[in-house]
């Protein structure tokens, strides 16, 4: 199966949910055009708290959509941009691949891969018992988080819903994603 964009997302504040948009424009070195987290530096509030100087290594948050089928499978109902992500995507294993995939999106963009979503509390105030819902453990017993990838904006350019998805590995030893 081909990878593709199934939905893109933005918004200007700090809502939870993000709505879904006809396109959205990837600005290289900042994240996307009109939504919150967009800029050089942190713009995640718990991490300005910490460090505003911080390099923004979560311009750009992706989600698989074969997670809400799961999900669904588990008595949750979740729609795109529900989670707080920009990208929806089929037909790509995001959590498998390494630190530095770049993600080739639509005509120009491209997306480099920073590491995990790390869930937080607002996910099971959206629904109970969500949060415990996108955490797993791997056979040997290491926390596996499903809520997403982030990424960085390398080239710039227009992302819209059914944009093929194409991946370029970084040369090896690859890195697993951690949270960022």
């Amino acid at each position: 199966m081909d990878a593709s964009v199934v939905a893109v997302s933005r918004s200007p504040t700090h809502s939870f949910a993000k709505p879904n948009v006809a396109r959205i424009r990837l600005l290289a070195g900042l994240g996307i055009e009109g939504d919150v987290h967009a800029g050089e530096t942190v713009k995640h509030r718990s991490r300005v708290q910490v460090d505003p100087t911080q390099p923004n290594l979560r311009q750009v948050h992706l989600i698989h959509t074969e997670l809400f089928e799961e999900l669904a499978k588990k008595g949750f109902s979740v729609a795109q941009g529900e989670l707080g992500e920009n990208l929806n995507t089929r037909g790509l294993d995001l959590l498998a691949l390494p630190v530095g995939t770049r993600l080739h999106l639509g005509a120009c963009a491209v997306v480099e891969l920073t590491g995990l979503r790390n869930p937080c509390v607002q996910i099971d105030r959206f629904q109970k018992g969500l949060m415990a819902a996108v955490l797993d453990r791997d056979g040997a017993g290491q926390l596996v988080r499903k809520a997403g990838v982030m990424g960085i904006v390398l080239t710039g350019g227009e992302v819209r819903p059914g944009d093929r998805i194409a991946v370029t590995l970084p040369l090896g030893p690859h890195r697993r994603l951690e949270r960022v």
